[in-house]
């Protein structure tokens, strides 16, 4: 398949927004390890933004930028990845069940929901079209960029893809371990305008090939295997420096996308 990415967005540890970012993401700056911390999501009603944890600031904060030059936003498809969800709603629901008297805040269950992020983002841009969310453990980024480009190259119509994680508190922090919040977003396109490169993307029904370990690896290369989402970050890096890449992203356990990058 192929389609043209354009308005790249990430928020993720020393990675506060694209316009900041890209020089370090391209290697013209050091890149500094420093807290991600959760935007405010300006493009919410007060109310929601008071319901609206984390895991969805992070999210709506990536498409948020993502599509600030577009003059419409209700005009897009969308599509969500997270491998994890809202761990922090799932694990405060789960002590609330565990509780002797169970009383679960109406407010944690509506947040619950795989496709929390999607529903307050087209709540809050007035959107009605299609919204696909997906999970996908650490090959989130790769089923939400085959989801997107199977949409663009099906319905020729332009589409926002978010992929954002955050990490799991205890105990399923334990058996899942996500070292950072993570969220980044683009626009995926059935034609080259505003675009900075050309995707194509291939199936291969083999394991990816195994490489180092993010103890033998420094930097954002480590950075990239500390959360499903910031398996973008090879592609983000592609499109800052503005250069060819061929990317190998994790999706099944027998399977793994190869996606050319060719800039415009």
């Amino acid at each position: 398949m192929r389609c043209w990415l354009a308005s790249p967005a990430v928020f993720g540890p020393g990675l506060p927004g694209w316009a900041a970012s890209a020089p370090i993401l391209a290697g013209e700056q050091p890149w500094v390890m420093a807290e991600a911390l959760p935007p405010t999501p300006a493009l919410l009603a007060p109310g929601d933004r008071r319901r609206a944890g984390v895991t969805v600031r992070f999210a709506l904060a990536a498409a948020a930028e993502a599509t600030a030059a577009e003059p419409d936003r209700a005009a897009l498809e969308t599509v969500f990845a997270s491998g994890n969800g809202d761990g922090a709603v799932v694990c405060s629901i789960l002590d609330a069940l565990h509780a002797p008297d169970v009383a679960v805040s109406p407010t944690l269950f509506h947040n619950s929901v795989h496709n929390a992020a999607a529903g307050y983002w087209h709540i809050a841009v007035g959107s009605t079209l299609p919204s696909v969310s997906l999970g996908g453990h650490d090959g989130a980024f790769a089923a939400g960029l085959l989801a997107a480009m199977g949409n663009v190259a099906t319905r020729g119509r332009a589409v926002l893809l978010c992929a954002y994680d955050t990490p799991l508190p205890a105990p399923l922090g334990a058996v899942r371990a996500t070292a950072f919040p993570f969220a980044t977003a683009c626009l995926l396109r059935p034609g080259p305008e505003g675009a900075l490169a050309v995707l194509e993307l291939r199936y291969v029904a083999e394991p990816l090939p195994p490489g180092p370990s993010a103890e033998e690896l420094e930097g954002l290369d480590a950075l990239a295997l500390g959360n499903p989402a910031a398996r973008a970050l090879p592609l983000l890096r592609a499109l800052a420096a503005r250069r060819a890449a061929l990317v190998r992203l994790p999706l099944l356990a027998d399977a793994h996308l190869e996606l050319r990058v060719s800039p415009c």
